[in-house]
């Protein structure tokens, strides 16, 4: 069984959605945020990626950082930009990207569910990462950022959403990336808390690192049982999308028509290929300015999470070819998110600044589920979902 909480949200005063919302503080660096946020007061960039406030160079993990990210939000809740709930309440967020809608429910997760796996999740962290986001909860005494779950959805949940956005929403908006946003309050807490008691598991989507980070402030604040929820924003995973997750090689182990000889030897190398791959099991590789195709073999490994076309990539292409045995710390291999599309690969090889790319077919959501049902991890960069939530909307203090 699922527990999901309602809770008192902080969020923009009417009219000023646009105005606050930002980007996720992990999809863009300092330089980009500070581009994002010039001449944007309330822009939520402020509290997530409080450097862009303080001096050049200051390192993201100062002490003064963290400080300054509390400060932030001190002074937006004290300003007329922002109100407070009177009461605790679940929110429904619907984004639309390219015509296609995916509907969740916005509100919180319980550390105890994260701790027990009946919140799932499909990847390893990083301590680094993990402490940067710890401490910034923990400064701030608030959950800033909202993580993205999936669950399998049920009619009752459905219903109650379906009911909610009939309703006038609180923020509607199209960002400048063209995508949709869209929130409003739900009316009936008990039914929503009722409904999801039926939902056995949970599952991590997107925001390992926040869910991780959530958990451990909750063990480091004791003067607040209301730590103990995090912000999640739960979709049905029917509607969740999943853009392929890309590779870049930086160096060959020979010249780049030894290479291609190699990999005839092994796979039916196809020429003149498409840059995206339509089936799974298929990937694209871009070199010396061609597409090619070819159909990776099936895993001689066991588990479900060998069977996913980013596994097979690792036994069958990385590991025998370029020695890549741990993707995460290998510094020859790089990723790129799908949202940048396969011309992203050819701009980096053509330019020199990778050897090779390689476009991926996409994980599905199915498998997603598979692999967490299994209890076990995905190889890094497995997932890139889209489109991204955005932040600042609601947020929850402690």
């Amino acid at each position: 069984m699922a527990t999901v909480l309602p809770f008192r949200a902080l969020r923009p005063a009417p009219g000023r959605g646009e105005d606050v919302a930002s980007v996720p503080y992990d999809v863009i660096n300092t330089e980009e945020a500070k581009a994002l946020a010039e001449g944007r007061p309330y822009s939520f960039l402020h509290v997530i990626r409080p450097e862009i406030d303080l001096p050049d160079g200051t390192d993201e993990h100062d002490d003064r950082v963290y400080a300054q990210g509390a400060e932030a939000l001190r002074r937006f809740a004290e300003s007329e930009a922002f109100i407070e709930e009177a009461e605790p309440a679940f929110y429904v967020y619907r984004l639309t990207m390219d015509g296609r809608a995916q509907t969740g429910l916005f509100g919180l997760v319980t550390v105890e569910e994260y701790d027990n796996n009946t919140i799932l999740k499909h990847e390893k962290t990083r301590p680094d990462k993990e402490d940067d986001r710890t401490r910034h909860i923990v400064t701030q005494r608030a959950h800033a950022e909202p993580v993205m779950l999936t669950y399998r959805g049920t009619p009752a949940i459905n219903a109650l959403v379906a009911e909610a956005v009939q309703g006038e929403s609180l923020y509607a908006f199209t960002a400048v990336d063209g995508v949709r946003h869209e929130v409003w309050r739900m009316p009936n807490a008990p039914a929503v808390q009722e409904a999801f008691r039926h939902v056995p598991k949970l599952y991590v989507a997107d925001g390992h690192h926040r869910s991780a980070a959530a958990s451990r402030a909750a063990k480091e604040v004791t003067d607040s049982d209301e730590v103990g929820g995090f912000m999640a924003v739960l979709f049905p995973y029917e509607e969740m999308m999943i853009m392929p997750y890309n590779r870049v090689i930086y160096r060959l182990p020979d010249t780049p028509e030894s290479f291609l000889a190699t990999l005839r030897e092994r796979f039916d190398l196809r020429g003149d290929a498409s840059p995206s791959p339509s089936l799974p099991g298929h990937i694209s590789i871009y070199l010396a300015g061609q597409w090619y195709g070819l159909t990776l073999p099936a895993t001689g490994r066991d588990t479900v999470a060998d069977t996913l076309d980013v596994a097979r990539l690792g036994e069958h292409i990385l590991e025998p070819l370029f020695g890549i045995m741990n993707p995460r710390t290998d510094t020859n291999i790089g990723f790129v998110g799908g949202i940048r599309g396969t011309e992203e690969l050819e701009r980096l090889v053509d330019s020199g600044k990778a050897a090779l790319g390689i476009s991926m077919y996409a994980t599905q959501p199915e498998e997603l589920l598979a692999v967490s049902d299994a209890g076990q991890l995905m190889p890094p960069k497995s997932t890139w979902f889209e489109p991204k939530l955005r932040s600042g909307l609601l947020v929850h203090r402690f």
